[in-house]
C-alpha cells in the first residue's frame, strides 16, 4: 500500500494539473493567447529561474555525479538508434519516419520531467535534472534535426543546421543553466567566512530581494506549465495514421524506458564508474519515461515532416505515460531505487 500510495502521489498531481488546464480550456475560462503567452512566459521566465536556482543550491561541483550525466548521453543516442532501426523497418512514408525517430529519443523533459522528479526526489532530484539538461536538452535539438532531415530532400527542409545551433544557444533552459553553472564557479572562488563556513558574499544572504524572486519563479515554473499544457490538448485520433501513432506511442511509453532504465539499473550494479542512487533515478525516470516533447511538433512543421503525425504522437504518448510512469515508479520503489 505504501509503494502505491508513493506512486500515486507522484504521477496524480501531474495528471490533475493537466487536466485542470484541459477543462479551463474547455469551458472558456482560459482561450489562445493566454496558453500563446503562458508557453512563452514558462518556457522563457520561469523554467529557466527554476534551473537556475537549482543549481545555485548545489554545495559545489565535486558532489556532482558525473556519471549521470554520461549515461543520459548514452541512453538518448541509444533511443536515437532504436528510431532509426523501427522507422526504417515499419514506417514506409518518408515524412513520417523522422516524426517516428523523435518521437521515441525526445521526451517532454521540462513540462512534465521537472515536476515527476521533483514529486519523486525533492530539490535533491531538480538539481541533477539541471545538470542533466546542460546536456540533453542541446544534444535532443540537434539530434532532432538529423532525424527530420534524413528522409528528406535538403532544399525542402526550412531549417537549417546552423540555424538551430543558433536556437540552442539562445534556448532560455540553456541559458538558465550555463548562469547557474557560472555563478556556482564564482562562488567557489569567493572567500569563505571561517566561523560560518559561509561565503562572504552569496545571493541568499547579501542580495535576499533577488533571490527570493529566482526562488518563488521557480516555484510556479512547474505547475502553470501543466496547466498550460493540458490547455493545449485536442483529443481525436486520426484512423488513417492509427498504426503510426500506436508505434510512436508505445515505442516512446513503453519501449524506451524499459530498454534504458533497466540498463541504468544494471550498469550501477556492475560497474564501478556508474553509481546511481535514489536522488538520480527520478531524473533517469524525467528523462527517459516522460511522453514527447511538445516541440516536437513544431520542429516538424518546420522541416516539412508530417506536423499532424507529431501532433498525435504528443497528446497519446502524453495520456499513455500516465500509466507507464505510474508502473515505473512502482516498480522502482518497490525495489529501493527510490
Amino acid at each position: 500500500m505504501e509503494i502505491l500510495l508513493f506512486a500515486l502521489n507522484a504521477v496524480l498531481p501531474i495528471l490533475t494539473l493537466i487536466g485542470l488546464g484541459y477543462l479551463l480550456k474547455r469551458v472558456g475560462f482560459l482561450n489562445e493567447e493566454f496558453l500563446r503567452v503562458g508557453n512563452k512566459f514558462v518556457f522563457r521566465i520561469a523554467l529557466p529561474a527554476l534551473l537556475y536556482y537549482t543549481i545555485y543550491s548545489i554545495s559545489s561541483f565535486s558532489t556532482i555525479n558525473w556519471s549521470v550525466i554520461v549515461y543520459s548521453v548514452m541512453a538518448i543516442l541509444i533511443l536515437f538508434t532504436l528510431g532509426l532501426m523501427i522507422a526504417n523497418l515499419l514506417i514506409p512514408d518518408k515524412k513520417q519516419k523522422g516524426v517516428i525517430i523523435q518521437a521515441i529519443f525526445r521526451s517532454n523533459y521540462a513540462i512534465i520531467g521537472i515536476p515527476l522528479a521533483q514529486a519523486l526526489g525533492g530539490t535533491p532530484a531538480i538539481a541533477v535534472v539541471a545538470l542533466v539538461s546542460a546536456i540533453a536538452v542541446p544534444l535532443m535539438n540537434v539530434l532532432a534535426v538529423i532525424a527530420l532531415s534524413l528522409y528528406i530532400k535538403e532544399d525542402d527542409a526550412k531549417l537549417e543546421m546552423e540555424d538551430t545551433l543558433l536556437k540552442i544557444v539562445k534556448n532560455p533552459l540553456i541559458i538558465g543553466v550555463f548562469l547557474g553553472l557560472v555563478t556556482l564557479a564564482i562562488r567557489s572562488f569567493i572567500p569563505v567566512d571561517p566561523e560560518t563556513l559561509i561565503p562572504v558574499f552569496t545571493l541568499e544572504h547579501n542580495l535576499t530581494f533577488l533571490y527570493t524572486a529566482i526562488k518563488w519563479m521557480g516555484q510556479i515554473a512547474s505547475p502553470f506549465a501543466l496547466i498550460i499544457l493540458g490547455g493545449t490538448f485536442e483529443f481525436f485520433v486520426i484512423k488513417s495514421l492509427g498504426k503510426q501513432i500506436a508505434i510512436g506511442t508505445l515505442s516512446r511509453v513503453i519501449l524506451a524506458p524499459l530498454i534504458t532504465l533497466s540498463l541504468a539499473v544494471y550498469l550501477s550494479s556492475k560497474t564501478s564508474f556508474f553509481h546511481f542512487t535514489s536522488v538520480d533515478y527520478p531524473a533517469f525516470i524525467a528523462l527517459l519515461a516522460s511522453p514527447t516533447a511538445v516541440s516536437s511538433a513544431i520542429m516538424a512543421k518546420e522541416m516539412q515532416n508530417d506536423e499532424k503525425l507529431a501532433v498525435q504522437l504528443v497528446v497519446w504518448s502524453t495520456i499513455s505515460s500516465i500509466v507507464s510512469i505510474f508502473i515505473i515508479v512502482v516498480i522502482f520503489r518497490s525495489a529501493g531505487l527510490l
